[in-house]
């Protein structure tokens, strides 16, 4: 039993941001065209093959043709055409869109080949074929686009992934079984009969609930690991993230629509003592939106903010905000930012949301938030600064370079760590990886070992 934070907000792919039901997505439920490997490498998935044209602006894949969706259909070309053409309609409001905007042309030619046309010469792989899952367009097509918010299968999804669907109770859990009829080519069935994901939003509880063996995995706050590594029985595993956590700004109204006050906080941070009080050394400062390990990383030098305009104008108790965060805990984060924020005569109100009001609050569509601590997801393309961006109020640049550029010159968000994930786990779960890709990308060679007689 893996423990989630809160529900997974939606399966469909087309519609969610949370970090963990993308994942239920494209390595339980669903499939992908093409997936990483462990070395960041992209390998054949539900596309069992894939080649370039010479001038590098058309890609073909070959799709498998033993991948059945749960009610009986087969996989076809034409799925994963819908799949992307309904992810770019404006209408469907996919987080990723923009990270598919290069693309001309998507042709079915028949039911195992689907051609893309790019506008440019491509180097690679559009890193977002390896996060967007695919739906089955003969259970889709006949829905309006604006309409799959509220569409059945939200609530009852049919994949083709390595498990299928079995239940879901709101804010409980969410349950899947092997599929008996995943092809080998893909990996063959999981090792697990089922894998189920419980809501779980309470870090104390999540903690008893692992050491009593309710749970086989739960997210532990990093001061709690050495309580887990104390048990026998358990395990911690930490593993890096694409995660960057921030004070995502509000620049569309006071205060933060003035720069000299966005500086004044990012510059009064003290990031190093978040990573060591809060984190316990499970993370690294974060100077950008970018991990440095990844290509593509522009470095950005914090100590600029502390020479630059108004870095060094103190708000003399005349600035006073609204922090929004996530949970309901201790809130330890907030807590620390709060005080370093008052030695500069900045006074922060801590307000705390369950998920999905959080989330209702910072949508960029109805912004209703001053300031808001959150981590964003990331991706090797690193088109979450568009969205992230948006959040803000501020139109960022599609180029990644330029875009780490201007959150470096306009300081929408005042970064704070790079996380790492930090799991407990029993030790009765077998053949457990987890790296950069996220917690669940070795989930189908998951086993459980027996009690000896």
């Amino acid at each position: 039993m893996f423990a989630s934070g809160a529900d997974l907000q939606s399966v469909n792919p087309l519609l969610t941001v949370h970090p963990l039901a993308r994942q239920v997505q494209r390595y339980v439920l669903l499939t992908t065209l093409v997936r990483y490997d462990s070395a960041l490498a992209v390998q054949p998935y539900l596309a069992r093959a894939f080649e370039w044209s010479p001038d590098r602006k058309v890609i073909t894949f070959h799709l498998s043709t033993r991948v059945r969706w749960g009610d009986g259909a087969t996989t076809t070309a034409g799925d994963a055409a819908w799949t992307l053409r309904t992810a770019l309609d404006p209408r469907t409001g996919y987080p990723r869109r923009n990270d598919l905007m290069g693309i001309d042309t998507i042709l079915a030619r028949d039911d195992s080949t689907l051609v893309l046309r790019f506008t440019a010469a491509r180097s690679n792989v559009p890193d977002v074929l390896t996060d967007l899952a695919i739906l089955p367009a003969h259970i889709f097509e006949r829905i309006p686009v604006e309409n799959l918010r509220t569409a059945e299968w939200n609530e009852h999804p049919v994949g083709n992934g390595p498990f299928r669907f079995v239940s879901h109770e709101a804010n409980r859990r969410w349950v899947f079984e092997a599929n008996p009829d995943f092809p080998p080519e893909l990996g063959g069935p999981p090792a697990l009969a089922r894998f189920v994901v419980a809501v779980v939003d309470e870090p104390t509880t999540k903690l008893a609930a692992l050491a009593s063996g309710e749970l086989d995995f739960a997210g532990i706050n990093p001061a709690h690991a050495a309580f887990v590594r104390s048990d026998p029985d358990l395990a911690v595993i930490s593993y890096p993230l694409l995660l960057t956590y921030g004070i995502v700004f509000n620049t569309r109204v006071p205060p933060f629509d003035d720069l000299h006050l966005r500086r004044l906080v990012s510059a009064s941070l003290d990031r190093g003592e978040i990573v060591d009080g809060y984190l316990y050394g499970f993370g690294a400062v974060a100077t950008g939106p970018v991990l440095p390990d990844l290509p593509g990383y522009i470095p950005t030098d914090l100590s600029a903010l502390a020479t630059g305009p108004g870095s060094t104008r103190g708000a003399d108790g005349r600035v006073t905000l609204e922090l929004l965060t996530v949970g309901s805990g201790e809130a330890a984060l907030e807590q620390m930012i709060q005080a370093q924020l008052a030695r500069v005569g900045i006074t922060v109100t801590i307000r705390q949301l369950e998920l999905t009001a959080f989330l209702n609050r910072v949508n960029s569509r109805h912004p209703d938030f001053q300031a808001a601590v959150m981590g964003t997801a990331g991706d090797l393309g690193m088109g979450q600064l568009t969205t992230l961006g948006e959040l803000t109020g501020l139109a960022v640049p599609a180029d990644p370079a330029l875009a780490q550029n201007m959150f470096d010159d306009s300081l929408p968000v005042a970064f704070l760590y790079h996380a790492r994930g930090v799991q407990g786990m029993n030790r009765r779960v077998k053949n457990v990886t987890m790296d950069i890709r996220g917690e669940l990308a070795s989930v189908h060679e998951w086993s459980v070992s027996r009690p000896s007689q």
